[in-house]
């Protein structure tokens, strides 16, 4: 996580602590549905801007890594000293874990620093797992071929968030939830989402979210960008990072599930010392620790939107 008082747009330090490294840029997937070349191009661009200090890694199946290489050769930072581009490759439905692993470990070693191929480096997998009982091979698989990188396994619907939580903890698991999609039946519902907040804070096992949070607040939104586009119900992802926060701060689901259906940006409040939702209050180092350790932040198929609305809300400066 980054210095926040490092935050050059002049963000409220509270609010630059819960949105540093959030957003993983998932364009490739809908409902953007990017080309390679065109996202990654954006990625690029998002990374040079004022606001890259909320970028996290850019998010791409497993099988278009080579895809990617070929489209970015020429934008990835080539100094053995540059920070490279982060990446969290997705296995594909059906796919051998152990297989995915091993091409995001080659690809890995292509782009070595010493290799002269622009510096990039796979440093998180997400997979969808099939039950609880599948974790143990696919931790054992992860050890195998990209020991050190963060495993997410998303949960299946219907599965108990505590069970999976549990085991996970014990394997070095870490657990994702789908936060929607674009269609209405999707989206899990609220309890779900606070479930596995939770269960993460209960067994000390950082989320990940993914889809469906595009914008600050929760509101009736567009679920694709077709100009007849069905609408639905969307969490915002300030309500549900900061909904983690107030839970990894001890505070019960019951008193926090009603945060997560907040549409009024009039209840929260940003200071440099701690963020604020009627009269409730978590402090900047609380905001720090729930980002480190129980939720990682979200997955995203575009950047300017999320920055856009934040500045549209005032809380982000341009």
């Amino acid at each position: 996580m980054p210095d926040p008082t490092s935050d050059p747009t002049g963000a409220p330090r509270a609010l630059h602590t819960l949105l540093a490294e959030a957003v993983d840029y998932a364009g490739l997937f809908p409902p953007a549905g990017l080309s390679m070349g065109v996202a990654v191009r954006r990625y690029a661009a998002d990374r040079r801007s004022a606001a890259r200090w909320m970028l996290g890694r850019f998010v791409a199946p497993v099988a278009r890594l080579e895809e990617f290489e070929a489209a970015a050769l020429d934008l990835l930072p080539a100094g053995e000293t540059d920070a490279p581009w982060r990446l969290s490759a997705v296995t594909g439905p059906g796919a051998d874990l152990a297989s995915d692993l091993a091409r995001a470990a080659a690809f890995n070693a292509r782009h070595a620093p010493d290799t002269g191929a622009g510096r990039a480096v796979v440093d998180a997998v997400e997979w969808r797992a099939p039950s609880v009982e599948a974790l143990g091979t696919a931790a054992a698989a992860r050890a195998r071929h990209l020991p050190g990188a963060p495993l997410y396994a998303e949960l299946a619907p219907g599965v108990d968030a505590d069970a999976f939580a549990r085991a996970a903890a014990a394997l070095g698991v870490r657990l994702k939830l789908r936060t929607g999609g674009t269609t209405p039946d999707a989206f899990p519902a609220p309890t779900t989402v606070l479930d596995v907040l939770a269960a993460g804070v209960r067994y000390g096992v950082p989320v990940k979210l993914t889809a469906g949070l595009h914008h600050p607040l929760g509101g009736e939104h567009p679920l694709t960008y077709e100009p007849e586009s069905a609408r639905g119900t969307m969490f915002g992802f300030v309500n549900v990072l900061l909904a983690a926060a107030f839970l990894h701060a001890g505070h019960a689901p019951g008193v926090v599930a009603p945060l997560l259906d907040e549409r009024d940006a009039g209840a929260f409040a940003f200071t440099d010392e701690a963020a604020v939702w009627r009269g409730l209050a978590v402090d900047l180092p609380t905001i720090g620790a729930a980002r480190a350790r129980t939720v990682m932040g979200f997955g995203s198929c575009a950047f300017d939107e999320p920055v856009r609305d934040l500045r549209a809300l005032g809380w982000l400066r341009d």
